[in-house]
């Protein structure tokens, strides 16, 4: 069930009526009835997977309870002993295959016989987020963090919580827990906060991201026709795409999840606006840089704090490396994770260096071009992110500057779209929309919206009107489009 789509809409009506006018005033059957909600979310997606959610929902559950309890050295063991049958399900599902393909590849070179045949199964939706929830849990009760949630409903709903079950996210217990147990009550001021994201939300999706992808997806499925400048614009269209995608998607999260009464970790703030690698990470998908920063990274650099500077290397690099194999099982993701991961050495290497060059330079110009090169850094490695394969990738990379004079004037470039199948239009809708977008996000950041909203309410009315035409007329021919991080 897509948040974009019609059966998502009625649902949520539907949820919305019984959640606050039938259960209202019993935040206890409120949340059995949320938890029958997500189950039926969930479900409609691919039925049986539930089960292999319900599974690590009663490991994880049942292994926080015996480590609050536990003493000494079967405390840690018990953790690792949860760490590693949660683990071993996404590892099942999600990594067997690649790990399998690869050790044949190397057997085969090694003229070795390798009888382990491929897994034809289906990636569960969401498996990489739910995961890393219910680890997040787990490790925060061992450490003395987080009282272990003794009731099994409320934490199998701290897991499966439908707005943000499948794409984050990654809420955090010592957030949500607390959330689920106490009474709610309707506050118009949290609710309209939660529509107003709903609907930028759904103009981010529906508006930029759906009507970018037919232009990203011409290019990158079939490179050889698209060489030069169609490349580049694919390139850079793309990380709009994915940004207004997947911010899209938490927008529409976060708000559901404040009309309903909660109050959502922020995933995303203005990382456009980065002036480094290292801000760009605080600024996207920060639940998931967050994690990675708490039950990762930060463990490394213990680990490693007699190497010196090597040790934060190897703690960064190690760490985004496995933030690019999160992403996906192939070697697409990991290069993109370790090219962010080398991007973070360098940084963290010259960052004396950098700060006194940048005394030396007009702010303006200095932050500018940090600001740009960030961009394209990050625009380059998401090459490989889109990509089908390395291979692919490499062929991107190597020709999309080739020929680039053939697109020096407007008509040229008019042309060359027009005798490939694209028109400029399929460019030029999706950048205005992204121009507005931009300017959304600044003002609304500089908290101008608001002051301006606030005296002039016709303003803001016409605004929000603006936004529903937007999505009901530009997202009108596509079908409901899944979202990017669904396969994650």
């Amino acid at each position: 069930m897509l948040f974009n789509s019609v059966e998502f809409a009625i649902y949520f009506l539907i949820v919305f009526f019984v959640y606050w006018f039938v259960l209202k005033n019993n935040f206890r059957y409120q949340n059995y009835f949320l938890l029958i909600a997500s189950c039926i979310f969930y479900m409609a997606f691919i039925p049986v997977y539930i089960l292999i959610l319900a599974v690590t929902i009663i490991i994880d559950y049942t292994a926080a309870i015996y480590i609050e309890r536990a003493t000494g050295r079967w405390r840690k063991q018990l953790l690792i002993i949860s760490i590693i049958s949660t683990c071993f399900v996404l590892f099942v599902f999600k990594y067997f295959n690649f790990f399998n393909y690869n050790f044949s590849v190397i057997a085969s070179l090694l003229h070795l016989n390798y009888p382990i045949a491929m897994v034809n199964i289906i990636l569960p939706i969401g498996l990489s987020f739910h995961t890393f929830q219910s680890l997040s849990y787990v490790i925060e009760v061992y450490k003395g963090n987080q009282k272990v949630e003794k009731d099994f409903n409320t934490y199998s709903l701290y897991v499966m919580f439908f707005p943000q079950l499948v794409a984050g996210p990654i809420e955090r217990a010592g957030n949500l827990l607390p959330q689920f147990n106490k009474p709610r009550y309707f506050n118009y001021s949290l609710a309209s906060s939660g529509a107003k994201m709903v609907l930028l939300g759904y103009f981010k999706k529906v508006v930029i991201a759906d009507n970018a992808a037919p232009l990203v997806n011409a290019v990158y499925n079939s490179p050889a026709d698209y060489m030069g400048f169609p490349m580049v614009v694919a390139a850079l269209l793309f990380t709009f795409q994915i940004y207004c995608d997947f911010s899209g998607y938490s927008d529409i999260a976060i708000g559901t999840a404040r009309i309903l009464g909660f109050n959502l970790m922020i995933n995303f703030n203005l990382p456009f606006t980065s002036k480094s690698i290292t801000e760009f990470w605080r600024r996207w998908h920060i639940s998931l840089s967050s994690w990675f920063n708490d039950y990762l990274f930060q463990p490394l650099m213990i680990a490693t704090r007699n190497w010196a500077y090597a040790g934060a290397a190897f703690s960064l690099f190690i760490t985004f490396f496995l933030a690019g194999l999160w992403h996906g099982a192939g070697w697409t993701f990991i290069i993109y994770g370790s090219l962010h991961g080398i991007a973070l050495i360098y940084e963290y290497y010259t960052k004396k260096i950098r700060k006194r060059i940048s005394k030396k330079i007009p702010g303006i110009f200095y932050n500018t071009f940090s600001m740009v090169s960030t961009f394209l850094f990050v625009s380059f490695t998401l090459i490989f992110f889109r990509s089908r394969n390395v291979s692919t990738a490499f062929f991107f990379i190597k020709n999309m500057f080739s020929d680039f004079h053939d697109y020096a004037s407007y008509s040229k470039m008019y042309l060359k779209f027009r005798g490939m199948g694209l028109h400029v239009s399929d460019l030029m809708e999706p950048l205005i929309f992204i121009l507005i977008l931009l300017g959304i996000e600044f003002f609304n950041k500089k908290a101008i919206l608001t002051a301006v909203f606030s005296k002039r309410p016709i303003l803001k009315w016409s605004f929000y009107y603006l936004l529903i035409i937007l999505i009901v007329f530009w997202g009108y021919e596509n079908d409901a489009q899944n979202f990017i991080y669904f396969q994650f």
